[in-house]
């Protein structure tokens, strides 16, 4: 099983939204995929119609009182299989603090089902410290950072990149880094700026699909489907094959053929830490 986190230091990036419909295409192509809501808020369970219930098992069960995984795992619309959150999930912030080592309880939680799961997908919360992402970046090969291209998002972009490589000399662990553009609308000239300015300062970390801003994908969320049920044969639902495509092909990639993603930390990769302006006229 290969292990996906996907974070941002913001809401409102297209993360839920990625990691939800990335499933939906893993899924489609016959991928057993499991997407783990690892957000207090529960967007991604929300947006597959999964509602936790009194007495219903979630993550939270699995992060505060140990109860295995597999035991929170449901089955949702598309075919994927969903570890879903609820509001009690918070309270594992405020109590990692006096527990011994925290940040390792979802990654020995995985390693229970890693047989029977081809990609586990994390939506984390929208913030890239703390203890629940503490634990996605701990369990996860590769961390896939979501970036909007709208005013400030790549300034949030590289605040995140710090974030997360503290995380990981904190925790002494390496994961590699992949960067998707979302929320794209090529009709305006500064979401084409920041296109050309993201991709310039993380070069072949980025994603080459861009998932575009789509109407199509907020009727998904208030449906509660995958937009790979919705609309199959749509923008969204290509750009999402699209992104699974390219997953998929990092999963295939072997040390002996595979061009680098960099591990983190990254410490002296100027490019992501430049200061030259984003873009000129």
């Amino acid at each position: 099983m290969k292990t996906f986190a996907l974070v941002n230091q913001k809401g409102g990036c297209g993360k839920t939204t990625t990691a939800v419909h990335l499933a939906g295409s893993l899924a489609r192509k016959h991928e057993r995929v499991l997407l783990i809501d690892l957000d207090p808020q529960a967007h991604a369970s929300m947006a597959l119609s999964v509602a936790v219930e009194t007495g219903e098992l979630s993550i939270a069960d699995t992060l505060l009182h140990r109860v295995p995984l597999r035991q929170a795992i449901r089955p949702a619309a598309g075919g994927v299989a969903l570890v879903p959150s609820c509001s009690e999930l918070a309270e594992f912030e405020e109590i990692s603090g006096r527990l011994v080592h925290p940040e390792q309880i979802l990654r020995l939680a995985l390693d229970q089902v890693r047989d029977a799961y081809d990609y586990a997908i994390i939506d984390c919360p929208p913030r890239a410290d703390g203890a629940l992402s503490a634990n996605a970046l701990r369990a996860a090969g590769t961390v896939c950072l979501v970036v909007e291209m709208g005013a400030f998002a790549l300034q949030g972009a590289l605040k995140a990149v710090t974030i997360l490589e503290d995380i990981a000399d904190d925790m002494e662990v390496e994961f590699d880094m992949r960067v998707v553009a979302t929320l794209f609308d090529r009709r305006h000239r500064l979401a084409r700026e920041l296109l050309i300015a993201t991709q310039g300062r993380f070069g072949s970390l980025m994603f080459e699909t861009v998932i575009h801003e789509d109407i199509r994908l907020r009727e998904a969320a208030a449906s509660g489907l995958p937009i790979q049920l919705l609309d199959p044969h749509g923008r969204a639902a290509r750009d999402f094959d699209s992104l699974a495509e390219e997953l998929r092909a990092v999963v295939r990639e072997t040390p002996s053929t595979a061009e680098p993603a960099v591990a983190f930390p990254l410490g002296a990769d100027d490019a992501l830490h430049s200061q030259q302006p984003l873009f000129t006229e």
